[in-house]
């Protein structure tokens, strides 16, 4: 069997913050992990008792995923504590903190709406930008109207604040 290499480190048991929604999403999901795990080993079970292992492809797909789901459930657990609960924005600073949402216009009127949150809980697709980030480091700290200088592989891209939300604000 070969040896796999790492893309990135592990960092499992580093101490990182965490919003306390991203929080609350990785508790669901140990639970889902829990429930699926509980169907798998009774899908095994199952396997195993209709004989010969070796040619039961039931059986070998069904350890497989069951393997694959305690490795996330252990994952997860190990996360769960050592992260951190970052307190809620203040709500009357106008400046950009841990867990704001901030939206962005470039010189072009093109306006982007970005979440600043923990490693764990990226999610591109929602806007969810991690603080490591160099969108979220050139905006920590910031305060409404100003220009701040993102830092990108194809260039250097300028853009102002227009608004900083402490609430979602699709929900406000």
């Amino acid at each position: 069997m070969g040896t796999r290499t790492r893309t990135r480190p592990d960092e499992s048991r580093k101490p990182g913050r965490i919003t306390p929604e991203g929080y609350r999403a990785l508790e669901r999901q140990v639970e889902q992990l829990w429930t699926e795990s509980r169907v798998l080993a009774d899908a095994v079970a199952v396997a195993a008792a209709e004989g010969d292992r070796s040619e039961n492809a039931e059986y070998t797909y069904s350890k497989m995923k069951l393997a694959a789901v305690h490795r996330k459930l252990g994952f997860i657990t190990r996360r769960l504590k050592v992260l951190k609960i970052a307190p809620q924005p203040p709500p009357d600073d106008e400046r950009v903190h841990f867990g704001c949402w901030v939206e962005l216009e470039d010189d072009d009127g093109e306006v982007q709406v970005y979440r600043i949150v923990g490693s764990d809980e990226t999610d591109l697709a929602r806007g969810h930008i991690s603080a490591d980030s160099p969108v979220a480091r050139a905006l920590l700290g910031r305060e409404l109207d100003d220009e701040v200088v993102i830092e990108r592989p194809r260039g250097e891209l300028v853009a102002t604040i227009v608004a900083i939300h402490v609430r979602d604000p699709g929900n406000e």
